[in-house]
């Protein structure tokens, strides 16, 4: 099995940038002379992002809880996906990323163990961590760390969700302020990309879950035991009251969203939308409604599948914003940030490319990561989240400091200090 044989001893390793030759090399990769970088961090903590690998370190951290569409596996069935995750930042960012899996589900542990391993790392990814914790859990963390935390279930889906959604209007012609939304999911996707859409300027959207539509007097939102979530939503959405089922809530909508589960949807509901209508079934693998059937009526599909045209993947997104956050040495990830990079991803494809079957890049379009890092570096230092470019090295992989830049750097943290051989290092 191919599959199998890939996966034999992991997907990933670790390896030194520095040959270690000889004594002279070890003393200086090690003790010795180590240690002086050591007491240089100690003074100044903000050179650990120049002077280890934290300046491109990100930790990808699971509690297993809900894996692909798998669910609930626990941490060490999630490893596979972690080494995956890891293997992506690398290709298409060329950042570190860690597998962290959790054997907890416990929120207070996981925030717990997640800030105490902070200070290894530029970058928080939590990944497949199951609703309604996962709020909490990246709310908390946000709250505690000086680092970004993304969840990219929530957050690398809802950008890409934006991108796609802003090109395939353009494809039918049509404003996103004006056209009404109808979302199947109400969980972290569902929720995170509902928040993102509306801060992009949509003004009439309804999301139903798996008891109908959601509103205000709902039975289960109505009441003291009503989720937070499903609050929010009933409190931002369904302006007209619209009750009832998806099926019935789909009926002369512009857009659909999907990100619930398989065929919630038939080709007639989607024949009863408005003309020249967009259709996201995102459920993976089995979609909200067959793509094939809904493209006799929608004038634009899109999937979560690889086998269909405008596959929504989250590897269009999440290796771009942490090189563009790691980059800025960003203190966290904000909207502003997420909103440039769907602009960012969505001008990837040109007046002249763009067709109703190509409303998103390839994963493999060399210029993705690096347009979304650009604009999120930008977002960041405009948003007062990182420190302005001060030209001293850059925290990216891809921003080395050059000879000059690194000895300036060096005479400047290791002054009056011993270096090899007994001298010192001068101005």
């Amino acid at each position: 099995d191919r599959t199998f044989l890939m996966h034999l001893g992991g997907k990933i390793s670790m390896q030194s940038k520095h040959p270690i030759r000889n004594r002279d090399d070890l003393s200086m990769v090690y003790t010795p002379g180590v240690a002086r970088v050591c007491m240089a961090i100690a003074e100044n903590p903000e050179d650990a992002r120049r002077l280890t690998i934290k300046r491109n370190s990100v930790a990808v951290v699971t509690d297993g809880s809900a894996v692909l569409g798998l669910g609930n596996i626990g941490p060490k069935a999630a490893l596979p996906v972690m080494e995956g995750k890891a293997a992506l930042f690398k290709r298409f960012a060329d950042i570190d990323a860690w597998p962290i899996c959790l054997d907890t589900q416990d929120a207070d542990e996981i925030v717990a163990i997640v800030k105490a391993i902070a200070p290894g790392f530029a970058g928080i990814n939590l990944e497949d961590i199951s609703a309604p914790r996962c709020f909490e859990i990246e709310a908390r963390l946000r709250e505690a760390l000086d680092i970004p935390v993304f969840h990219d279930d929530q957050h690398g889906t809802a950008i890409v969700v934006l991108a796609a959604l802003t090109n395939a209007l353009r494809v039918v012609g049509k404003d996103i302020a004006d056209v009404r939304v109808v979302m199947s999911g109400a969980g972290a996707a569902g929720t995170a990309i509902l928040k993102l859409l509306l801060a992009a300027g949509v003004r009439n959207a309804v999301v139903a879950d798996v008891h109908g539509v959601v509103h205000a007097k709902r039975d289960d939102i109505a009441g003291e035991g009503g989720g937070e979530a499903l609050r929010w939503i009933a409190e931002h959405t369904n302006a007209e009251g619209v009750t009832g089922s998806l099926k019935e809530a789909v009926r002369g909508a512009d857009v659909f969203i999907g990100v619930s589960a398989p065929n919630v949807l038939a080709a007639e509901d989607v024949a009863a939308m408005a003309d020249r209508a967009v259709v996201f079934a995102l459920a993976n693998p089995d979609p909200e409604v067959d793509p094939s059937a809904a493209a006799e009526t929608a004038a634009v599909v899109a999937t979560g599948r690889s086998d269909y045209p405008n596959q929504i993947n989250n590897v269009l997104v999440f290796p771009g914003v942490f090189r563009g956050l790691l980059d800025a040495q960003s203190r966290t990830v904000n909207t502003e940030m997420m909103l440039a990079a769907a602009r960012a991803l969505a001008s990837v494809v040109s007046e002249d490319q763009l067709n109703a079957n190509y409303i998103v890049p390839s994963v493999f379009h060399p210029e993705v990561s690096k347009v979304v890092a650009a604009a999120v570096r930008q977002a960041a230092q405009d948003s007062g989240e990182a420190p302005k470019p001060n030209g001293v090295a850059g925290a990216g992989a891809e921003e080395e400091p050059d000879g000059a830049a690194a000895e300036a750097f060096a005479a400047e943290a290791f002054e009056g200090r011993p270096v090899g051989g007994g001298g010192v290092i001068q101005r």
